[in-house]
């Protein structure tokens, strides 16, 4: 039996033994489908329902530009020629990097999914290529498909494998001077992708601003993903300045790119589609060991929250170092926002399966909302970004919600189990939002609503 074959196997066993795969997340009553749409516009498919349930997703930026430690935009910015960058190839070992060890950082985190750069602009790929690009990571010391190590490893983990694939190659000739053959290639490229791991939970496009009037032949890329990977997601990334655009009908989820993901109106939608923003620890994606301006657990915390109010996903970035282990600070500071989510319910939490529902908070403050079940996020109840004595926020107070049905007329906090005072003023509810007991602060406060 080949290689590829055994992987595949492999992939399937493990997506049928796996509790949260991205396929069987459908029986799981935790994940059930429900619509929220008010009955306005379309509804959602399964796979966007899923996606959307997931709700915190890991990043992985990973390649030959890590042994540098420079960021991931290292050849093209510090002008390294071809020749001398694949020289690179040579100490790739990849001997710290499993596919296991990454999805439980990801699992410590709360997150449900993981994408990994099967390859990044600079042309390098993590898996066999089976011949079709003589820089892949068969022909490094390390000498094995990481690709297939990390979809295996992810369910066996319960973690769902998604592939970023770059559009954009600064090393291969065809982009600049045979489009045709070069779209040939890329279409090759996620058909190996989608017929060599089993099922994939999602492929994750980047590179089209690159050459934003070309023709990507967008439809016949996209075929191959749905022949091969039906239920995968397909996302495609708008960059910087073109957050939340929908660019072609069989995209699942909408972008936006280091930033605030804003609700989507469906209503105006022919078809229902998903929000993620991507976040990376500091302003790079790929490690870079002289970039000091890390996120705290705090601001992801404030991040996820802010991008469930509008109904989003948040792909938190990590950039693993030259041998592929996740750095301290990072894999740190994401079990401290699954310590979070745990406090808040764990698995159960309703930041995974709530959603806005019309519902909203003043400033910053919004409440979620599955079933019979509501729960009311409280920001600002101290300043996140410092311990200085005296740092200005809006403290505790009075806090005015609208949307939320009459019915529900208590609260506990969700922190210590403590009561919560609730009165009501019209259709509007209001929430005594005090600070936390001494020993405690969890940045956002979370009260439960009952009727």
């Amino acid at each position: 039996m080949s290689m590829s074959r055994r992987h595949f196997l492999a992939s399937k066993l493990a997506l049928a033994a796996t509790p949260l795969a991205f396929r069987s997340m459908a029986s799981n009553p935790r994940f059930a489908i429900v619509d929220d749409t008010g009955g306005q516009g379309p509804k959602p498919s399964d796979r966007v329902r899923r996606f959307e349930d997931m709700a915190f997703g890991l990043f992985v930026h990973w390649g030959l530009y890590s042994q540098i430690g420079a960021g991931e935009w290292v050849k093209k910015l510090h002008g390294i020629d071809l020749a001398r960058y694949m020289e690179l190839m040579k100490t790739f070992t990849a001997k710290d990097f499993s596919g296991r060890a990454l999805a439980r950082v990801a699992k410590s985190a709360g997150m449900r999914y993981v994408t990994l750069t099967s390859r990044h602009h600079d042309g390098f790929s993590l898996y066999d290529t089976g011949g079709l690009s003589p820089y892949d990571v068969t022909k490094t010391p390390a000498g094995r498909d990481l690709i297939a190590d990390f979809c295996v490893g992810c369910r066996e983990e319960g973690i769902v494998p998604m592939l970023y694939c770059t559009t954009l190659d600064w090393t291969d000739e065809r982009f600049d001077k045979d489009w045709k053959a070069y779209q040939e290639y890329l279409r090759a490229s996620v058909r190996r992708l989608c017929t060599q791991y089993g099922p994939i939970g999602g492929f994750w496009f980047d590179g089209n601003l690159s050459k934003k009037d070309a023709d990507w032949e967008l439809d016949a890329l996209y075929a191959v993903i749905r022949e091969h990977q039906p239920e995968a997601l397909i996302i495609n990334n708008t960059g910087l300045e073109q957050g939340g655009r929908l660019t072609h009908d069989e995209i699942d989820a909408v972008t936006f790119e280091r930033g605030r993901p804003s609700p989507i109106d469906h209503s105006t939608m022919k078809k229902y589609v998903a929000g993620e923003m991507c976040l990376t620890f500091n302003q790079h994606w790929g490690i870079a060991t002289k970039d000091f301006n890390l996120l705290s657990p705090a601001h992801v915390i404030e991040e996820l929250l802010l991008c469930r109010r509008a109904g989003a996903n948040l792909l938190m970035n990590v950039g693993p170092d030259a041998e592929g282990r996740v750095p301290d600070y990072e894999r740190a500071a994401l079990a401290r926002v699954g310590d979070w989510i745990r406090l808040h319910g764990g698995d159960d939490a309703l930041l995974y399966r709530g959603r806005p529902h019309g519902m909203s908070g003043s400033e910053r403050d919004f409440a979620l909302r599955r079933g019979d079940d509501i729960e009311a996020y409280v920001f600002d109840l101290t300043a996140t970004a410092t311990t200085l004595h005296g740092a200005s926020c809006r403290g505790p107070g009075k806090r005015r919600f609208e949307g939320i049905p009459e019915d529900y007329r208590r609260a506990h906090w969700l922190d210590d189990g403590s009561e919560a005072k609730l009165e009501r003023e019209g259709d509007a509810l209001i929430l005594d939002a005090t600070k936390w007991r001494y020993g405690t602060n969890t940045v956002v406060r979370v009260a439960r609503l009952s009727k």
